[in-house]
């Protein structure tokens, strides 16, 4: 460091290095003390530095604080030599004079003589009142600042006041917590004595009412004991009355036969009077008589006596055996009841059963009739083939013949007429087409003694055949021989057999090999004659016009490639039928083959690519295995094929151009299957993994691939409200899996039941809609997933009886919905009723509503209506039957009007199969909101409890309902007007909503 009695012009003779050197030495002190936006302008009018440099110092993103941008500045100074160190320190005279004395040892001084002269005076004097009006702005800045600061003070000084104030209101609040936390603890000994006390209470009193329960069935013990006592007492007193009056009568009659006291001392003194007295002979005869008889008739009356006690105490032998038999007898008599309960119980199953079977009868009968019209059909419409088959046949023999007579005209060579005479002579006559079994062509090999043994194979058989009609009402076809008893007399009632041609039909084996070569389109195979029943054989004419040869007729074959609108069955050995083909399409456009492996036993039975599957039948022994592929999901199908394994049939026709539309939607990707179908969704679903589609309760989504990249998940789309069009899209669980999500959605939702009842009605986001549904009338989408079941209302269905669990009612997650869009306006029904009754009467103040009345009855049109299906509800009243019909809702909806109904939820189904689809509008109901209609529920004589119990039972019911409801929450609105007025938006929203039923 320079001294400081050097002097500020001996700065400019020293040499740049030992300024720098200078400057280098206190280069940390410069950095961290010195502002660059202050030095810049004195160091551009000293022209040390540009505009551009000034720039970059001063705003370069490269510096991120002051001290980056001064070692910038000091570095871009010692690039412009002595001139940049001389005018930097100049500049630190004027604004950093501390920082100048530190690196020059040099006072600084405002003396003009003592600058460099890199700038002119004038420019000198405008850069130093610049760098003056610069200081002022920060002196004024500094005061504002200090001023702020004073006032902040104030304020932090108020705010302490306050902050003392406030600790001592909280001493003082924490004296008395304290003093209460003390009463607290005291009154909490006291209340544990309390609690003591009452438990020694109560179990004194558990204790007395035990004893009280021991004292209770010890009474009842002794009043049994008394009633015991005192029915023997009661038999005794009667046993002992009936003694008494016994021996009352007995004294009684004893009585009379003994004379008393007074008359025996009365007969003794006669007696010595007559004693003492004389008789005579005759006198004395006659008393002795008169004793003998009074003896007798005591003896007589003793008897009596004797057997009347016989005879009570046998009716009292006989009493108490009755009364056992009336005890055994009630006995019996309940025992009995119970059994006629148990056998009205059966009697009702039974009859149950009988219903159920009647339907099931029902059902055959119209398989029945179904099977035969299809029947009739087929005979009609292979009557018309076989008419335009002779017509063809008719042609090529035309045909034949031409060829033949050209051949003839044009063989010159001998060797050729020598090989034309070598063969038989061509058909000149009209073949004819015979209904037959299909038969392979036959080797030359054969011989007469082939076909001869052929014949008889053919003619046992057909004698073994019951002979049923084809024109027969029996349920069952007609069998083989029917069938060719009926071609046999068609063959012979044709015109052909009257057609005057008396050629001769001949056809070789080689002759029609070569015309099914040349005539791919007719398709010719060999059939021999000896192939035909007995029966037709026997038919033959006699006459010598007309003579049938033993060589083979040409009969047409007919594959089931070519048949475009029929459906073949073929039979074959499908073992592993999915690793033979592969299968592509859906419920929408039908199941069809896309590739079959060559070689395979597919391939053989000619399947290839087009071909739609209608049923199969993978096991001949069992009816059960008989599934219907039309309207089935792709998912559904490949489950059912999966599970061929050994012989099957398949019922197959072709259809190329629904194939072709098919294939070049899946190449054009706007499909990726053939399903097509929409669905409700009944629980939640959170798409965690990428790609899944996270689904709320009740959406709507439209399914358009059930088998989506061969995995267990469906591909939807999220459809909108107001049209059918998908919005999002994403992956799903299947059937199976969303089974599985909901059950265990269930569960943690019965975990966790006390939190669920603690959330108001409406508040929260629906998580799980319970519906159960019957699994005998499950939908055909859905009944593959019960462990790939075919639809039980179709033939395959008793099987799935085998493969249901012991309950008949499985949860659903996924519901099968169909759209509609009403262009009428929609009825209106409101849930809660109660509810619904105050709305109805608000509304019907405005245009466009009105409620629909319930209308008057007699018998003769109740019975009319319930027979057209009209009545929606019925209620019955004083004056007869009051019912709501289809007639006055129609009329309502006709008049451009929405109906007002006052209806249970039941009725929905009923509305909806007349094509009627309301508007359900539901309000949740809690204590709170029940208060809002106290004076309406006043009018109706409703209390507030009643309204919340309907609510929570019409609530619990509108899971059941078979289509989407709109419900407004308690937030939405706070008095009567405003909820009408929430009332008529929602109905115009639903209005404009595609309609989604079950």
């Amino acid at each position: 460091m320079a001294e400081l009695c050097r002097t500020d012009s001996s700065l400019t003779s020293l040499d740049e290095e030992v300024l720098w050197e200078m400057m280098e030495d206190h280069r940390c002190r410069i950095v961290r003390s010195i502002c660059p936006s202050r030095l810049t302008p004195y160091l551009r009018q000293a022209k040390v530095l540009d505009q551009l440099d000034e720039e970059e110092v001063l705003h370069s993103p490269r510096f991120n604080n002051t001290a980056m941008r001064v070692g910038y500045l000091l570095d871009l100074l010692k690039t412009r030599g002595k001139n940049g160190a001389v005018a930097f320190l100049e500049s630190l005279k004027f604004h950093n004079p501390d920082v100048y004395t530190l690196v020059t040892g040099l006072q600084p001084s405002v003396d003009f003589t003592n600058f460099s002269g890199l700038m002119e005076t004038s420019k000198l004097t405008e850069c130093l009142a610049g760098a003056i009006g610069s200081l002022q702005e920060e002196l004024s800045q500094e005061k504002g600042q200090k001023e702020a600061l004073l006032r902040q003070c104030q304020q932090l000084q108020e705010r302490l006041d306050q902050a003392e104030a406030r600790a001592e209101a909280l001493s003082q609040l924490e004296t008395d917590h304290s003093r209460m936390k003390r009463e607290v603890s005291a009154h909490f000994h006291e209340v544990l004595k309390l609690k003591d006390e009452m438990l020694s209470l109560s179990l004194h009193y558990s204790n007395a009412l035990q004893e009280k329960e021991l004292a209770t069935t010890r009474c009842r013990s002794l009043q049994e004991e008394l009633y015991l006592m005192k029915q023997e007492l009661q038999r005794e007193k009667m046993s002992s009355s009936c003694e008494r009056e016994f021996r009352e009568r007995s004294l009684k009659m004893a009585s009379d036969l003994e004379p008393g006291d007074e008359e025996l001392s009365r007969l003794k003194e006669e007696n010595e009077k007559l004693r003492s007295l004389t008789f005579s002979l005759a006198e004395k005869d006659i008393l002795e008589q008169n004793l003998d008889e009074a003896l007798e008739s005591r003896q007589e009356l003793v008897d009596r006596i004797h057997s009347l006690r016989e005879r009570a105490v046998a009716a009292e032998r006989q009493r108490k055996q009755y009364w056992e038999e009336k005890e055994q007898t009630l006995l019996q008599f309940q025992k009995t009841k119970v059994d006629c309960e148990i056998y009205k119980e059966k009697m009702n199953a039974l009859q149950s059963q009988v219903v159920e079977l009647q339907k099931e009868r029902d059902q055959a009968y119209s398989a029945r009739d179904g099977a035969q019209m299809e029947i009739s059909q087929n005979l009609t419409e292979k009557d018309a083939l076989r008419r335009k088959v002779f017509e063809l046949m008719d042609q090529v023999c035309e045909l034949r013949q031409q060829v033949q007579r050209l051949q003839v005209q044009a063989e010159s060579s001998p060797g050729p007429k020598q090989e034309v005479e070598a063969r038989e002579p061509c058909p000149k006559g009209k073949q004819r087409l015979v209904r037959m079994f299909a038969l392979c062509p036959r080797d030359d090999s054969d011989g007469s003694s082939s076909e001869s043994q052929l014949w008889s194979d053919l003619s046992a058989t057909s004698s073994r055949e019951l002979v049923d009609s084809f024109r027969s009402s029996s349920p069952a076809p007609p069998s083989q021989q029917s069938l060719c008893k009926r071609a046999t007399e068609d063959f012979w009632e044709d015109p052909w057999s009257s057609s005057g041609c008396p050629e001769i039909v001949e056809v070789d084996q080689g002759g029609s090999l070569g015309a099914k070569k040349s005539n791919a389109d007719l398709d010719f195979e060999i059939v021999d004659r000896a192939d035909l029943p007995e029966s037709e054989n026997s038919l033959q004419p006699s006459s010598g016009d007309l003579y049938l040869s033993t060589s083979c007729f040409p009969v047409r074959r007919r594959p089931a490639r070519k048949i475009l609108t029929q459906v073949t069955v073929l039979a074959f050995q499908g073992n592993a039928l999915l690793e033979q083909i592969s299968v592509i399409g859906g419920n929408l456009t039908g199941i069809f083959i896309h590739r079959v492996t060559p070689g395979s036993a597919a391939d053989e039975m000619a399947l290839g690519p087009g071909t739609q599957i209608v049923m199969v039948d993978y096991e001949a022994t069992e009816p059960s295995s008989k599934a219907v592929l039309e309207g089935m999901t792709l998912e559904r199908a490949v489950g059912l094929l999966r599970r061929v394994n050994g012989f099957c049939c398949l019922s197959v026709k072709v259809n190329m151009e629904g194939y072709k539309k098919l294939v070049q939607d899946l190449e054009a990707k706007v499909a990726t299957s053939g399903d097509s179908f929409y669905i409700r969704v009944n629980l939640a679903l959170e798409g965690r993994a990428e790609g899944e589609l996270q689904v709320h309760c009740n959406d709507i989504l439209h399914v358009t691939d059930t088998l989506f990249q061969g995995s267990s998940c469906w591909h939807a789309h999220r459809v909108g409200p107001y049209s059918t069009k998908g919005t999002k899209h994403g992956t799903i669980p299947n059937y199976t899996r969303a089974q599985q999500l909901l059950i265990a959605l269930l569960q943690d939702m019965a975990h966790q039941s006390t939190v669920t009842r603690k959330q108001p009605s409406g508040g929260a986001q629906k998580l799980v809609r319970i519906v159960s549904m019957d699994r005998t009338k499950a939908s055909p989408l859905w009944s593959s997933f019960e462990g790939s079941q075919s639809d039980p209302s179709r033939v395959e269905d008793p099987s799935t009886v085998c493969f249901w669990a012991e309950s008949c009612f499985t949860l659903v997650p996924y519901t099968l919905v169909h759209p509609h869009r009403p262009s009428r306006p929609r009825p209106v029904l409101f849930v809660p009723r109660v509810v619904g009754k105050i709305l109805i009467e608000k509304l019907c103040l405005f245009q466009g509503f009105k409620k629909c009345p319930a209308e008057y009855l007699s018998q003769e049109e109740y019975d009319t209506s319930s027979q057209r299906g009209d009545i929606i509800q019925e209620r019955e009243a004083s004056g007869g039957l009051y019912c709501v019909t289809r007639r006055a809702v129609e009329s309502l909806m006709g008049k451009n009007t929405h109906a007002l109904l006052d209806i249970q939820l039941d009725s929905v189904c009923v509305l909806h199969r007349m094509e009627i689809f309301p508007i359900i509008i539901h309000v949740s109901i809690s204590e709170k909101v029940a208060k809002k209609f106290k004076k309406a529920l006043q009018r109706l004589g409703t209390a507030e409890d009643q309204l919340l119990e309907a609510a929570r039972q019409e609530e619990a019911e509108l899971d059941k309902v078979p289509c989407l409801y709109s419900s407004l929450a308690p937030e939405s609105w706070s008095d009567l007007d405003a909820l009408l007025g929430c009332v008529r938006l929602a109905i115009t929203d639903e209005q404009r909503k595609v309609v989604w039923t079950e």
